[in-house]
């Protein structure tokens, strides 16, 4: 198989993992997030307005590749249109770029992870992909619901987590690496032990290093809860998805030569 097979069947993979992780996220994301969008707004009505602010009022909100934003009806796109369509085109866009990445990097590793067929082997890649990158970063800066936090200090908090997320991936390439050359010259225990317990520490003194993010206020802790766990029931479909549907349609391609001999 060259990359070209890995790369087409990645992206319709990701396209499958895609439209699944709307429905995850509509089902159990979108009902978190009404709540607090109305807690936000009371929160506003309740506050002294200031000059020009009450003419348009438009939040925007950005955490975890999710964006969020809630606009009057009349000149804006509604609440509605946003938690459908928007919805369905960002979690759309996301699987099909994510199934490409994977494929890619699957693709180069095929054959070079021991005696793992291609199959494996992408499933390795898909697990360590999502523990790498969406897993532990989440781990050290979870989602928050709109409400929370202030919008002064936005892109300092994205640029934590995509630093975080970052030394994530690279301490979990290195430990691939390590594990190997370690697999190879003793054994694969020895190889898997040793990247894996590197690879936690790394991120684990990462994390105590990086800034801690605590803007919560008097936000209900049950919302907040829910919203989380729903984000992270997004992730864990979307990827979860992406590995089978992947590893499903590679395996097919694996198994047709086969079959005809």
């Amino acid at each position: 198989m060259n990359a070209r097979t890995f790369l087409v069947r990645g992206l319709l993979a990701g396209l499958i993992a895609g439209i699944v992780a709307f429905v995850v996220a509509f089902t159990v994301g979108e009902p978190p997030i009404d709540t607090a969008i109305g807690i936000e707004e009371a929160s506003a009505a309740e506050a002294p307005a200031e000059p020009a602010a009450d003419e348009a009022h438009t939040h925007t909100h950005a955490e975890e590749g999710h964006t969020h934003s809630h606009s009057d009806e009349e000149g804006g796109i509604t609440r509605t249109n946003q938690k459908t369509w928007g919805l369905a085109t960002a979690t759309i866009a996301i699987g099909v770029a994510l199934g490409g990445i994977i494929a890619l990097v699957a693709a180069a590793v095929a054959g070079r992870l021991g005696r793992l067929s291609v199959v494996a082997s992408t499933a390795l890649v898909t697990a360590l992909g999502f523990v790498a990158y969406a897993l532990v970063p989440f781990l050290k800066y979870p989602a928050a619901p709109p409400a929370v936090g202030s919008g002064d200090t936005i892109e300092e908090r994205t640029a934590y987590y995509f630093a975080f997320a970052l030394i994530s991936i690279v301490a979990m390439v290195a430990a691939v690496v390590l594990g190997r050359r370690l697999a190879a010259e003793r054994s694969a225990w020895t190889g898997v032990v040793v990247a894996g317990v590197g690879y936690v520490v790394v991120v684990a003194v990462a994390a105590l290093a990086m800034p801690a993010v605590n803007e919560l206020g008097d936000f209900p802790a049950d919302v907040l809860w829910e919203f989380r766990i729903s984000s992270i029931l997004t992730l864990a479909a979307l990827w979860a998805t992406l590995g089978m549907a992947l590893t499903w349609l590679l395996g097919r391609v694996e198994t047709t030569p086969r079959a005809v001999a």
